[in-house]
Order: C-alpha cells, then structure tokens, then sequence
C-alpha cells in the first residue's frame, strides 16, 4: 500500500503544511473562494469519501466496520488493518499504535511496540504472530482506539490531500482523488507515491489555480495514478480509478453529489 517509511513521515508533512501554508494561492480571492466552497472536509463528503475507499480496499461500504479488520493481503507490507489499511511493513501502524499507548498507557497492543519497531521497513511478522491479529481485534472494541485510528487517518492522509486539492483549486471529486492516491501508494519519495503523481500530471496539465482546466488536469492526474498502479502487481487492477472515479469525471460530476453508482473489482456500489 505506502511506501513512506516511519522516520520520514512526520517530516514530510511539516513541510507539505510550511510549503501550502506559503503558497502564494493561500492569500487570494481564489483561495478564500475555494476555502468558502464545500469540500471534501464537509462531514457529509467525508462521509461519502470514507464509503468509496471501503469499497476499495474492503468490498463494502461500511467502513465503521474495519476498525477490526486485520489481514496480510501479501503486497509486501506486512499486516494491512483498520480502517485506512494502515500496514506494519510501512509506519503508520507503529504511528498508531504509539498514540494509542500515548492514551490509553498498558493497552492490548502497548507490548507489540518493539515488534512493531524492528519489522517497520518489512514484511516480516516476527514478534507479532501468532496473537496480534486478535489482540488488534480486541482493541478494536475500544473507542480510544477507533478515535486514534480517526485521528492518524485525518494527520497522514485526509488533511494533507484536502490541503493539497484545495491549493491545486480543486473541488471535492479531485480532492478525493489525490486523497485515494495518498492511501494507496503514500507520500513518500518513491516514483510511485502521491507527490510523484502529481508531478507527472502537472507535466501534462495545468491544475485550475495555474489557470488549468479541471476536467482536463484531473485526467492527467488519473493517468498517472493508472500508471503507478500498474507498476505494482498488487495494484495492477486499475479499476478504484477507471469504473469509479473517472465515471464521476465524465459525468461531470466535479462535487460528488449522490446518486453515486460505480464499480470496483467487478463489483457495483450506490450511494443514494
């Protein structure tokens, strides 16, 4: 799934946030235009935005579900879990886990810690086999952990790519799209993470705060995420972006607004 590394992360994202909060977009009309505009931080679009990835990576749309899911889907990282698929082989899990024992000290998974630490970087299980997936389970049960869960998702993923779409001039339906990009591959260095991306949209294409078409970039930017996930065999069926977010492009569909009906590994999904 992602590819930036634990030590990285908290980095990266202080400078997406230094470099946003100073982009010259942030101070114009444009900006206070779009920051007026819904979007997908609007809790009902977040609502739809957390629908659609569960179709994705868990085949439903009840994504208040998997907190408790816990699977090694054999992608080469390790345990994917909850609700963002959060993996030990790529950080954020042990970013999870560390706030959760931050709240609630002596907690079910607080002893995996070290495990977590040495296998970060893998796929090993070593030192999490055979009782983590239960005891993820158990924790799971407890709303301190839903709530961190809540929380590392919006910290990693959510926030960034909404901060992103909106300086990009995005509206909802691309903002969601640089948001299902980022849970995917990460926002690391690797040529396939969410920043590579976007780099090789904007070779092709103009985003609409450079005076870009919207349709015309977002285009670019699915092609590029086509192409990213074609360079894993993991990733290879392409079908999250081309029978799910491209049918909401074609129609125009630039906001999101239901009905909502797609497909994803052959499977039909509405959001009414």
């Amino acid at each position: 799934m992602k590819h930036l590394t634990h030590t990285s992360r908290r980095t990266l994202l202080a400078l997406i946030g230094a470099s946003l909060a100073s982009a010259p977009l942030l101070n114009s009309p444009r900006a206070a235009a779009l920051c007026a505009a819904v979007g997908l931080d609007d809790p009902a679009k977040k609502e739809i935005a957390m629908q659609l990835v569960s179709s994705a990576e868990n085949s439903s749309l009840d994504w208040k579900a998997q907190y408790k899911y816990i699977e090694d889907i054999g992608d080469g990282r390790g345990y994917t879990a909850g609700i963002i698929g959060f993996c030990s082989g790529t950080g954020d899990m042990l970013d999870l886990v560390e706030l959760y024992a931050d709240r609630r000290p002596g907690n079910v998974l607080a002893p995996y810690l070290p495990a977590l630490r040495r296998v970060n970087g893998t796929d090993s299980h070593d030192g999490l086999d055979p009782n983590f997936p239960r005891d993820w389970r158990r924790a799971a049960q407890d709303q301190a952990f839903r709530q961190a869960q809540n929380d590392e998702r919006d910290r990693v993923y959510f926030n960034p790519a909404v901060r992103q779409g909106k300086s990009d001039g995005l509206r909802v339906l691309g903002q969601f799209a640089y948001y299902d990009a980022i849970v995917m591959h990460g926002d690391g260095d690797d040529p396939t993470s969410f920043r590579n991306i976007r780099r090789r949209a904007l070779n092709r294409a103009r985003p609409p705060a450079q005076g870009g078409d919207e349709v015309t970039y977002l285009d670019a930017f699915l092609d590029a995420r086509v192409w990213a996930m074609k360079q894993e065999e993991a990733h290879s069926d392409t079908s999250r972006v081309d029978t799910a977010q491209r049918v909401f492009l074609r129609k125009g569909n630039l906001d999101l607004d239901p009905p909502l009906d797609w497909k994803v590994y052959g499977d039909s999904y509405h959001i009414g």
